[in-house]
């Protein structure tokens, strides 16, 4: 058979040897050695493949769950188990497969939504006494819970609530199991203070149904915290980032949901000690003050010792009275001093001093009523008096005449008259008319 399976190998190598493949990947394994084994498969057939010292590769980056890829690789037969095998060489991304699509696009639109958002996720309570679980009765994941919690806390209750995790129509029974467990009440069950969602490891198909719309809302609508604990370490499903918290494993999620018995009692035992420690050390610095003082002044004369506290106290005493009188003194002074200012600004005082004002004005007025006329009828009598004393009627009254020409304007010159033009001479009791004639 070896024979048979070597010349099968060289028969491949020689005759197909290095070509192109394009599928999508599933079931990706990275070992620790560095090398990376995975499944690589289009709609009607999947082949082995392996990549050694992978991260040294060109493309390695591409190689992904869901991703779709073409490789450079050497057709092979991995001898020990007689499996047709590829040996890549390198990678490139030739677009995202189908799950990985569809996982993307759930993606964004739960996170438009706000599904993810840290404000809307409820804290995990730090001393659950009963825990939920929503997984397979029959897994792995199941049992590793299991032996945390004794471990960690054997007080705790976990409340299984079996459900397939893998195949169609699972991520039905997840949701629905979450919706129950959220009304507990309503179903029969007891109420559990957080909920634990997963499973163990495995290929991007067989975590899927945690990746299904209906699983991501039922934990957004559960009024109880939930833990999601799908996969490996390296597996993120939708669940993941609605949950309120996300474990890297189910074990993780227990560790994380409980705390540590051993390291509480050891806490408890240090906080004990520590306290006794204080009370004791307390407790003998008390005996010794009460020693030093049945030893001192107080075993000799009590009332000694006493004295100047009492004195301290007196004058204390005495000083508190001097202030409080002192103090209602200034107050009453203040008081009678807002007193006579209230009574001041009282509106009838205000309301008199108004009155009195206005009285004033009413005299002034009048006063003022009374001399404005006489001294303007005085001041027009002594200016009547200076117009007749300066004016042309006072010049009538001691022989003089005013001439005019006939254009009206006075005559000052003989000369500005000419012979035949008319002038008018005006005296104090009238005028006349007369013709120039010449001389």
């Amino acid at each position: 058979m070896t024979q048979l399976l070597r010349r099968m190998k060289n028969l491949l190598e020689v005759q197909i040897g290095e070509t192109w493949v394009e599928g999508e990947i599933s079931n990706m394994r990275k070992q620790a050695s560095g090398h990376w084994y995975f499944s690589l498969k289009d709609e009607g057939a999947q082949i082995s493949c392996a990549m050694f010292n992978a991260k040294r590769r060109e493309g390695a980056e591409a190689l992904v769950d869901g991703a779709k890829v073409r490789v450079f690789a050497e057709a092979s037969v991995y001898e020990a188990r007689g499996q047709l095998q590829i040996i890549v060489q390198k990678a490139e991304r030739a677009g995202a497969g189908d799950l990985q699509a569809r996982f993307e696009a759930l993606k964004r639109k739960l996170h438009a939504e706000g599904l993810f958002d840290a404000d809307r996720k409820k804290p995990v309570p730090p001393f659950p006494k009963t825990i939920g679980l929503v997984t397979s009765g029959s897994g792995a994941a199941l049992q590793d819970i299991l032996n945390v919690l004794a471990r960690r806390a054997p007080w705790v209750q976990p409340v299984l609530f079996p459900v397939r995790v893998q195949g169609r129509g699972a991520e039905l029974e997840i949701a629905q199991a979450i919706e129950k467990m959220g009304r507990p009440e309503a179903f029969g069950y007891p109420r559990c203070d957080v909920l634990i969602v997963g499973r163990g490891g495995g290929s991007i198909e067989d975590l899927w149904n945690f990746n299904e719309e209906v699983v991501a809302r039922a934990i957004a609508a559960c009024p109880i915290p939930v833990i999601s604990a799908v996969g490996h370490e390296i597996d993120f499903t939708i669940a993941d980032f609605v949950a309120d918290l996300r474990a890297p494993t189910p074990s993780a999620a227990a560790e994380l949901a409980v705390a540590d018995g051993a390291e509480l009692s050891a806490r408890l035992a240090q906080i004990r000690r520590r306290m006794t420690r204080t009370a004791r050390e307390r407790l003998a610095g008390a005996q010794l003050a009460v020693e030093a003082l049945k030893r001192g002044a107080l075993q000799r004369d009590g009332e000694k010792l006493l004295r100047e506290s009492v004195m301290r106290v007196d004058s204390a005493r005495g000083q508190l009275s001097h202030g409080t009188k002192l103090s209602l003194e200034r107050l009453a002074v203040r008081l009678g001093e807002l007193r006579a200012r209230h009574k001041a600004c009282h509106p009838a005082r205000i309301l008199e001093r108004r009155m009195d004002a206005v009285a004033g004005l009413r005299r002034r007025l009048e006063r003022t009523g009374r001399d404005i006329p006489v001294q303007r009828a005085e001041r027009l009598d002594r200016l009547r008096g200076l117009l007749r004393a300066l004016g042309p009627e006072s010049a009538f009254q001691r022989g003089f005449s005013i001439t005019l020409a006939a254009d009206g304007k006075i005559v000052t010159s003989a000369a500005a008259l000419k012979p035949g033009e008319m002038m008018r001479t005006k005296f104090a009791d009238g005028e006349t008319t007369s013709i120039v004639t010449p001389r």
